[in-house]
Order: structure tokens, then sequence, then C-alpha cells
């Protein structure tokens, strides 16, 4: 579901015209904009609101205030400590690009930031499972964009959001039946378009380029399974912005998905290393995450005493954690545990697992195996 929500992202990112920006306070949003994705809130926050006192008619410093907010509420997706904070900065983006384009319709200043705060919205409406809300922030961004890309067609920049919207407008009623009825009244999209347009951005934009390699990695990962392509962005990113939670769990998950086992266990590992010296973003959440795989690697490599340690704190995380239903991981972790158990010999032990399992969430099967290994003990 991760890449359904991008379609409300209409601008995520989008950028003011430079030939509006004076050279200080262009640099003053790169600066800015790379300390976001880095994770360093209290200097990027200390470049935006340079911005906003050098120009405070212009609605970009503000607009990047509010991101700062938005990265905080992507690496603990969770918690919505900081959604009325973000709403609110929104809502200001908005009013003042509303009175921008009461004096000139043709803002393009204004229709790129106001399209951008409407997306952003409709974003954490679609975290919040507010689907309607959502999907109307999309409508009330699209023709926002539109008229933003007829008035300045040469902005590569803009590229993220026509590459965005023309990708999962054409992907997400396959993918997700659910939707189709509430994407009725828009324009239908164009998968290949969409990803031509995401690398223009991404290879030529100017303040959109991290902002469309993050929706391709994503795409190239979910969608497309081009695990190649989504290594290479993810590397970069990774190597980019170090400190960026988001980015480097991504090189994990693909070395998972093609079977990279050693690869995955070391960037788990590291992962776990910065949940216990307490960086930023390195949540209980992502540490769970990365015990699982990090249990996995070691189960699949023989040593299992090794995973066993992993799934059990894994186990005791989503304990924690879950609210109500356990978790895929809780379910996965026990159902492993009992695995481990069979192939040591302890067919108690891995009955009793098995018996846990089957009172949990049914996650990949997870029943049907346990019923499978409690019939016949499981063999590697």
């Amino acid at each position: 579901m991760r890449g359904l929500i991008a379609l409300l992202a209409l601008t995520a990112l989008p950028a003011f015209p430079s030939s509006a920006a004076a050279q200080d306070f262009d640099a003053a949003a790169r600066r800015g904009i790379a300390r976001v994705y880095n994770l360093e809130f209290a200097p990027a926050e200390a470049e935006f609101r340079a911005m906003t006192a050098m120009r405070p008619g212009d609605p970009a410093g503000y607009f990047f205030l509010a991101m700062v907010r938005w990265w905080m509420i992507m690496i603990d997706i969770d918690n919505e400590q900081y959604d009325r904070e973000f709403t609110r900065a929104l809502d200001g983006v908005v009013a003042m690009c509303d009175s921008l384009l009461e004096k000139n319709p043709d803002d393009v200043n204004a229709l790129f930031f106001k399209g951008g705060a409407l997306g952003f919205e409709g974003r954490l409406r679609f975290h919040r499972n507010d689907y309607l809300g959502a999907a109307d922030a999309a409508r009330r961004a699209l023709p926002l964009l539109r008229t933003a890309m007829e008035l300045d067609p040469g902005n590569h920049d803009l590229l993220l959001g026509a590459g965005i919207y023309s990708y999962y407008a054409d992907v997400i009623p396959s993918e997700y039946p659910f939707v189709k009825p509430l994407m009725l009244f828009v324009p239908a999209g164009d998968r290949q378009k969409g990803i031509r347009d995401l690398r223009a951005a991404a290879d030529s934009g100017r303040y959109a380029s991290v902002e469309a390699k993050y929706f391709l990695l994503q795409i190239y990962y979910t969608y497309e399974k081009d695990y190649v392509r989504a290594l290479a962005l993810a590397g970069e990113l990774h190597e980019r912005f170090p400190d960026n939670v988001v980015f480097h769990r991504y090189l994990g998950r693909i070395d998972v998905a093609t079977n990279a086992w050693d690869q995955a266990r070391t960037v788990f590992t590291g992962i776990i290393a910065r949940v216990q010296e307490g960086k930023r973003g390195y949540t209980p959440a992502v540490e769970r995450e990365a015990r699982y795989y990090t249990g996995m690697a070691w189960m699949l490599a023989g040593k299992q005493d090794e995973a066993l340690g992993e799934f059990y704190r894994c186990d005791e995380l989503s304990r924690a954690l879950d609210a109500g239903e356990a978790s895929g991981y809780m379910s996965m972790a026990n159902l492993r545990i009992g695995e481990i158990y069979d192939l040591q010999g302890k067919r108690a032990l891995a009955l009793e697992q098995y018996r846990k399992v089957k009172d949990m969430a049914n996650y990949q099967e997870s029943h049907a195996a346990a019923d499978r290994y409690t019939a016949a003990p499981y063999t590697r």
C-alpha cells in the first residue's frame, strides 16, 4: 500500500521559478532541503525561517517548513503527534497562495505551492485512512498542476507531479480495485509516461530531483519489481543522506527481495546498531523489522540459536507495538520459532508455537503453514 499514497502527492516538492529567487534565497532552499532528507530538522528549520525572513510574501519558505513536520511524521508513521502542526502549516500555505492567486491567477509560484500543500494533505489523509478526503485533495490539486505546466512547460521539477500522477492513476485501479470508485472523476494515467517523467525530474529537476528518485525507488521496488534499478537508487540516496532511516531500510528490503541474505544481515545489523545508539527515526518499529530479517538471514545460514534470539526479540517488540490484532511480524516470527524448534528436535516447543500462530492474524498463509507443521514436523 505504500505506493498508493503517492498518487496524492501531485507536486511533492514543487519548485519555485529560479528567475524569481535571489541567489541567497535559492541557496537556503537547497541547504534546507538536503537537511530535511538527512533528518537534520533543527538546521533545516533555520534555513527555511531565513527564507521567510528574506521574502515573507513568498510561500516557498513556509511550504518547506511544513515539510520538516512531514518528515517527522514519515519516520514514525503511526505516531500522530505532528499531524495537527503539519495540517495547520499546510493550511497557511494554501491561504497565502490563494491570496496571491486572487491578484494574479497565473502566479506560477503560488500554483506550485498550493498544489504541493494539497498533495501532502492528501498523503496524510490517506495514511490516516480518510480515503475520501485524500481523493478530494488530489482532485483539487490536479488542475493546479496542469495550469502550472501550461505556464512553465520547460520546468523539469513539474514533471515530478506529472509523473507521479500518470504512473499511479494507471497502476492503482488494477492493483487496488476498492479505489476505483474514487478515481472515476480523474483522468486516466499512463504507466510508462509516468516513469519517463519521473526520470526526467530525477535527472534534471532543480529542487525535486531527490523526491523523484525516492518515488522511482518505491515504484521499482513495489510495482515494477526491477530490483537492479531500485538498489541503485537506494544506494545513491543512502550514500547521500546516510542518516535517513527510510532510505536505509530500502537497502535491506531490496537485499531480501533478491535473496542476498548475507548482505541483508549486514544492512539490518547496522540498522539495529543505530536503534541502540538512539539515532533519529530508528524507532522500535524499525528495530522489529530489522530483527525479523536478521533472524531470517541467520536461519537460512543454519545459525539457529542466533536466529531464535532475533525472532524472540521481534516477538517482544511486536507485543509492545501491536494494538489489538497481532501484526504480520508477530505471526511470522512465532512461526519461524516453531520451525527452528522442529529443526532442533524440540517437538513439544514447536507445537506450542504453532498453536500460538493459529491464535494470531493469518499473514502470508501462516495458519496453513502452522497446520501443515502441526501434522508433520518442519524440515528445511
